[in-house]
């Protein structure tokens, strides 16, 4: 049988108070704040000083579980009848655990029900910094948590339901917020309620059935690529605009303008001309003008040029996210070895794998320059010279580039001076995460193949790659659709164009001859009036004899010409414009030929 008591807790001798004693007892007497005597008896603490022994104001209950241990759980209960009922409760539950009815985890699950939600959030946080996550998203969680139990009313991890947080998400849907954002708030639930069956505080996840929003029917954020054309003039601005910005033009405001928007005209009035790709030429050589008595200041404004458009490169030819690159330091590259690279941090990467990005020898030169510019006189030599050390201390690193937090304002000011709309017909837009979808167009439009494409934007779904990164506005599609065949309506035998790589009558011979070779030789058999080999008709060509293919003796031709046709040595290669293929001057071939070859040598590897 359990039982209910109050236990017995130590606390600081209150101030003010006085020692007594009593029958060899000593006790503290003292007045509380609403000035009643108090007495209670004396206790040393740990540390040698004297401390009071009270009584605590609520009820412990005391009992066996299901697996025999003692267990102590505090009830919270003043009255003594109320505490023996959550003991029955506890006891109850202990002889389920006993007979089979209920598992220990589950009884386990039943202490947390009526705990508060918040100290379970607090424990969740305290785990996911355990894990090192970055702070930025910790921090993203907990807001959100925190928001959610307090919307919802989440009071208790007992209330965690899905039908408050449905109609949490209708609501704030209603105040137009994006789908995006509300998956996100319905992600954080799921994964609090995922940890809290791991640590058996609950037995299944309550927000399961909750749907997600269609971020496709209503994308709130839609990002396009930049073309070749708007990339080239992004670059030179990136590297101008700096100097160019003390060069400006400027324009005095007609005195009727002002008037006409309200305002005072003054003598003085007057405005900058914005920059533009056609005038930034010319204000970089006023403010060189400008500035001719003062060198270092241009330096400075070249170098911040420079180190724009080396930036603006870095996203576009490695596809790094905005974190990445901010946290990328000089230890992260690796520009002497045979591949160039850069190896990124775990901790610094959204995956938390620490990928490995090879780099384009052009730009693996222009970022060694760029270090090299940046480094300090070596005492040997005297001049600037960057190496990247074998072994160097973390607090030797330095940052690659200096990321400023406004960044998204700098490229809208560069897109803006390079004739780039920020937005297009479309709704679409440009900001630094386009740069990213930018590097992987450019990978599907120059042919690179899809799992290539995805492993390097590090990507976990193909889908991602192709349907979200990828701009399908610049893919060309248009090209594509010219190089099919053109087919007739006559019944007649279409010419294939070259450039599909199918076969025509000039060039039957390549595709079902090269791939007719892969199967084993079956055995021959001997057709009249025919030779198994034709030899090159010009001795000086470079062809290469292919035979024809063998067939079974119970597979009959319904043909009785074969022939053989002599094919280039391109003709292995895939077939394209510039393979050739020769026919043999002997026979006619007849298109039905290799078609009855291809049915007989399918029917034979059934």
């Amino acid at each position: 049988m359990g039982t209910v008591f109050k236990k017995t807790v130590t606390r600081p001798l209150p101030a003010g108070a006085e020692l007594i004693e009593r029958k060899g007892q000593r006790f503290a007497v003292w007045k509380d704040a609403k000035g009643k005597k108090r007495t209670a008896p004396l206790t040393v603490g740990a540390d040698g000083a004297n401390r009071i022994a009270t009584e605590a104001g609520t009820y412990t209950a005391k009992y066996r579980d299901g697996s025999g241990i003692v267990r102590e759980v505090a009830t919270g209960c003043r009255d003594a009848d109320a505490a023996r009922a959550v003991l029955g409760d506890l006891e109850r539950r202990s002889e389920l655990v006993k007979a089979g009815v209920m598992t220990a985890a589950e009884d386990a699950v039943a202490d947390h029900q009526a705990t508060l939600l918040t100290g379970h959030v607090v424990a969740y946080i305290s785990h996911q910094r355990a894990k090192g996550l970055n702070l930025v998203r910790i921090n993203n969680t907990e807001s959100r948590l925190n928001r959610l139990a307090a919307e919802c009313g989440f009071v208790r991890l007992g209330d965690l339901a899905a039908e408050p947080l449905e109609r949490w998400l209708l609501a704030r849907k209603a105040e137009q917020m994006g789908p995006g954002t509300l998956n996100e708030y319905r992600a954080e639930l799921v994964a609090f309620a995922n940890w809290c069956i791991r640590t058996q505080r609950l037995t299944s996840n309550p927000f399961l059935t909750v749907a997600k929003g269609n971020v496709k029917a209503d994308c709130r954020r839609k990002r396009r690529a930049l073309t070749e054309a708007e990339l080239m003039r992004l670059l030179t601005v990136a590297r101008l605009r700096p100097l160019a910005e003390l060069g400006r033009e400027r324009k005095k405001i007609d005195p009727d303008e002002l008037v006409a928007m309200g305002k005072t005209p003054k003598r003085t009035n007057w405005e900058y001309l914005p920059l533009t790709v056609e005038n930034i030429d010319a204000a970089t050589e006023r403010a060189r003008d400008r500035l001719k008595d003062n060198p270092e200041q241009i330096a400075k404004l070249e170098r911040l040029g420079r180190e724009r458009e080396l930036t603006y490169r870095v996203f576009l030819l490695t596809g790094l996210r905005l974190n990445e690159l901010r946290t990328l330091t000089t230890d992260n590259l690796f520009l002497d070895d045979r591949q160039p690279c850069i190896v990124l941090n775990a901790a610094n990467e959204k995956n938390r794998q620490g990928s490995t990005l090879p780099l384009r020898a052009d730009l693996a030169a222009d970022l060694r320059a760029w270090l090299n510019d940046r480094a300090e006189p070596t005492a040997e030599s005297g001049t600037l010279k960057f190496r990247r050390p074998t072994a160097t201390p973390k607090a030797a690193a330095k940052p690659l580039f200096a990321i400023p937090a406004a960044l998204v304002k700098i490229l809208n000011r560069d897109i803006e001076a390079a004739g780039i709309p920020k937005r297009d017909d479309r709704g679409r837009t440009v900001d630094v995460h386009a740069l990213r979808g930018t590097f992987a167009t450019m990978l599907s439009t120059s042919g690179v193949a899809p799992r290539t494409a995805q492993a390097a934007l590090r990507h976990s779904s193909i889908d991602l790659t192709m349907n979200v990164y990828t701009d399908p506005k610049l893919l060309d599609v248009a090209g594509a659709l010219d190089s099919l065949p053109t087919l007739t309506l006559d019944g007649t035998i279409p010419n294939r164009m070259k450039a599909t790589g199918t076969f025509d009558i000039q060039s039957c011979a390549v595709a079902p001859t090269v791939a007719l070779t892969l199967g084993n030789p079956s055995k021959l058999v001997s057709l009249p009036d025919n030779s198994s080999r034709v030899e090159p008709t010009d001795s000086t060509s470079d062809t290469l004899a292919i035979s024809a293919y063998a067939v079974n003796e119970k597979d009959s031709l319904t043909t009785d010409v074969t022939e053989s046709y002599q094919v280039g040595v391109a003709g292995f290669e895939p077939t394209t414009s510039a393979s050739r293929t020769q026919r043999s001057s002997q026979a006619e071939p007849h298109p039905e030929f290799f078609f009855a070859f291809l049915t007989l040598h399918a029917a034979k590897r059934r």
